[in-house]
């Protein structure tokens, strides 16, 4: 599939004075169009052209630097635009969401900090994230255009900490544009959408993984029944790449 450049869901002036209208016209119209059509470019030929997005990024991923960066960065950009709205931020949290960031994190105060803290912690560019991973939430960062689908875990919310994201309305003030993030700008309806998509998809995983046929497979250690007639009925699974028994 190729990459298209999506429109915003908002005017360019929308967000502003937390993020103004110059820098969505640098970041959206200017960045990431330059991500999408090099993106569109490095995808020729690469094997991966009938792929969705995401598995462009994960199939590029430590294989092809140039289509993953950009691939990665669609990816990234194309919910950041998503995870901000007019009037958003504060702690107006949909319930299943704030009973899980309670669970897992230690509290709406403790995520802002801790997601905070991962995005000033970030050396040069990258991003800040929330995201599920084995069913928990989990605060991360990650340099560049990599995100938390190359590290097992699904992302619900990324704030970029590329300096064209903040430069021209915070300057060097990375913590000052965190803050405004979190408190004006995030769409907590869209966190809790990829929050809910996220769980569900973990749980139609399970503990089990796609073999090369398309059966499914027993993770690594679990204990199976082999067919009938076999000299061992039961066994431990030792193998992901091919099907059982």
């Amino acid at each position: 599939m190729s990459f298209k450049l999506p429109d915003l869901p908002y005017a360019h002036d929308a967000l502003a004075p937390y993020m103004s209208r110059e820098t969505l016209e640098y970041h959206h119209d200017k960045h990431h169009k330059a991500y999408v059509d090099n993106g569109n470019k490095l995808l020729e030929g690469s094997g991966l052209e009938n792929k969705s997005l995401e598995d462009v990024v994960k199939g590029s991923f430590g294989k092809n630097a140039g289509l993953f960066n950009n691939a990665g960065q669609h990816y990234n950009h194309m919910h950041f635009w998503k995870w901000m709205k007019p009037n958003g931020g504060g702690d107006k949290i949909p319930a299943k969401l704030k009973a899980k960031i309670d669970s897992d994190l230690g509290g709406v105060a403790k995520m802002k900090e801790d997601f905070t803290q991962a995005g000033v912690t970030q050396f040069g560019s990258g991003w800040a994230w929330l995201a599920v991973k084995d069913g928990k939430l989990i605060v991360s960062k990650t340099p560049n255009g990599e995100n938390p689908l190359v590290h097992g875990a699904t992302p619900i919310l990324g704030c970029d900490v590329w300096e064209h994201s903040y430069y021209i309305d915070y300057r060097n003030r990375r913590p000052d544009y965190l803050k405004a993030f979190l408190d004006h700008l995030v769409n907590w309806a869209h966190v809790e959408e990829m929050f809910v998509a996220a769980t569900k998809q973990a749980k139609r995983r399970g503990p089990y993984l796609a073999g090369s046929s398309g059966h499914v497979l027993p993770a690594v250690g679990e204990f199976v029944r082999r067919p009938a007639g076999s000299c061992r009925p039961w066994g431990r699974c030792s193998h992901r790449g091919s099907d059982v028994p």
